[in-house]
């Protein structure tokens, strides 16, 4: 059995979709980040840089005590590695996933995130951020669109590079994004979202949607300054 640390984010929704492809069994763990309980003791142990999610397996790859991962990465190839599931075993087939799980949690997501955080959260327009970060989360959306002119999935297979990039797809349009001019990526969105397991990983925890972030606790994700104005809280989805 798995604990699964959570919150319906796109970095949440990856793990809920690997879980899901791999037909693990699991536990979710609710970590509402609208109450600031990624702050607390009991979390940061597992999760040093209070973010979810994070997993403890209780039947740990190679045995012994339960185990805590935190990271959405490092969780994906964790998985890949515990089922031999969706990340290739030959060491060149392998880094191509590996290279596109970093692409994915050093480019795509934090240009995603923070083209978000400028539309979403901002006490006031800041045109320079908006169209700062737009404008890289196009020429990213670009990079994937070439690449999936050459071959079905990210990584030529199916893989947890294609888990990994799909949720920061997800809510394009909240992003201020258009999938209209990059076909090869509209194509394989569509054929995303039509999977069974990603269905119902983007749906795990779907309830807590709901939820009212306390403005208290988006200060300490965001700073004081977000307390002006926040238009939409951190578990939305569209």
């Amino acid at each position: 059995m798995i604990d699964l640390y959570y919150w319906p984010t796109p970095n949440g929704w990856k793990i809920g979709i690997a879980l899901e492809e791999m037909a693990l069994a699991y536990r979710v763990v609710p970590v509402n980040l609208g109450r600031a309980e990624q702050f607390e003791p009991a979390f940061l142990a597992l999760s040093p840089n209070n973010r979810i999610p994070a997993i403890v397996d209780h039947e740990p790859l190679g045995g012994g005590a339960p185990l805590s991962i935190f990271e959405s990465g490092a969780i994906l190839l964790y998985l890949g590695e515990k089922t031999g599931q969706f990340l290739p075993r030959e060491p060149r087939d392998r880094y191509e996933v590996v290279q596109w799980v970093m692409w994915q949690v050093s480019n795509l997501g934090p240009a995603a995130g923070q083209a978000n955080h400028f539309r979403q959260y901002a006490p006031e327009p800041v045109p320079y951020a908006t169209e700062r970060f737009t404008w890289e989360l196009e020429r990213l959306y670009g990079v994937l669109d070439r690449r999936l002119a050459q071959r079905e999935f990210v990584a030529g297979e199916y893989s947890v590079a294609d888990m990994a990039c799909f949720p920061w797809l997800l809510s394009y349009k909240r992003y201020g994004m258009t999938l209209d001019d990059k076909p090869h990526l509209r194509r394989w969105y569509e054929a995303m979202k039509a999977r069974p397991a990603v269905r119902r990983g983007v749906d795990v925890g779907k309830e807590l949607r709901d939820s009212v972030p306390d403005p208290k606790a988006l200060v300490r994700m965001f700073g004081p300054a977000v307390q002006r104005s926040a238009k939409r809280g951190p578990g939305e989805a569209p």
